[in-house]
């Protein structure tokens, strides 16, 4: 048996990458698969998860477009009888340094990455929590899952991406919302970052396909089995987390704290005493900017 076995899933942008490693594991793991991408490729993969055994339908379109993820949810619906779990997947850079990015290079990439993951997040927690809502008394709602994709660049503030990281650091936060909103009704909302080779940066040296018989650490097949655990049984007490997947390390990044704090003792703040605090707010740290990056690169 599969970890996923009667489970219904919708993957976007799953026509390629990493996106079509999570559709291809799902499908190994008993899920029925609906392939979303905004190209045709989306036929072929649902064609190839159908040919070794699978279950799965392509739906060709983009997670912009409000109604037609609607009409995604309730294709999904009608095909399996159920939609248990939504990955969202989908996503494209337009970098450029801020002070030369275009209003189209900035509305094209939020609009994929933000809005597309709050399109299936109201049509599948709308169908959700009607389902739950129509339950008797004493009965469970059904275990959901939304599974987010962010990125070290939300994470970490990545230059020249003010369009991309800036959508990616919304993602970490709709996660936590999603993960209060709809718990309720038996959902878990959680976010991955993978750290692994994609049509976006496989022109990177680092991210170059490997070479030779060694574990190759930026294989995007990588990642998706995190994605299966999180969409498991084995996950129902997870929710609003964020992790860095990469390789064969997992990273939990911890959820924002305080690091410091002063007080005025009931009184308006000034400029003198303010700066008066100084070494208290920072302490040992610095009050520069903090360097880039999560844990360390291979």
């Amino acid at each position: 048996m599969g970890a996923l076995d009667g489970k219904v899933a919708i993957i976007t942008g799953a026509g390629q990458g990493v996106g079509r490693c999570h559709a291809e594991l799902f499908a190994a793991e008993g899920a029925a698969v609906v392939v979303n991408d905004f190209a045709d490729s989306c036929h072929e993969v649902a064609a190839a998860i159908n040919d070794a055994g699978g279950r799965a339908i392509a739906e060709q379109c983009s997670v912009t477009d409000w109604d037609a993820v609607g009409a995604m949810v309730k294709r999904t619906i009608q095909e399996f009888g159920d939609l248990d779990i939504v990955v969202n997947n989908a996503g494209f850079v337009r970098d450029a340094m801020v002070f030369s990015m275009t209003e189209e290079q900035y509305d094209t990439v939020v609009d994929v990455h933000l809005k597309g993951h709050v399109t299936t997040a109201h049509h599948a927690g709308a169908y959700w929590r009607h389902v739950a809502k129509s339950l008797g008394d004493g009965e469970s709602p059904k275990q959901r899952r939304v599974i987010n994709t962010t990125s070290e660049s939300g994470l970490f503030g990545g230059p020249a991406q003010a369009n991309y990281g800036s959508a990616k650091g919304g993602i970490i936060t709709l996660t936590r919302i999603l993960a209060k909103e709809l718990g309720k009704y038996g959902v878990t909302s959680n976010c991955i970052a993978p750290r692994a080779r994609t049509k976006m940066n496989e022109m990177i040296p680092m991210f170059a396909p490997h070479e030779g018989d060694g574990f190759d650490p930026y294989d995007p097949a990588h990642v998706s089995p995190m994605l299966a655990w999180l969409a498991s049984d084995h996950a129902s007490d997870v929710n609003g987390q964020t992790f860095i997947v990469t390789g064969d390390e997992i990273h939990r990044m911890a959820e924002p704290t305080v690091a410091a704090s002063v007080t005025a003792g009931d009184q308006r703040w000034t400029v003198d005493a303010i700066d008066a605090q100084r070494s208290a707010l920072f302490g040992a740290d610095s009050p520069s900017l903090p360097p880039w990056g999560g844990p360390p690169m291979r």
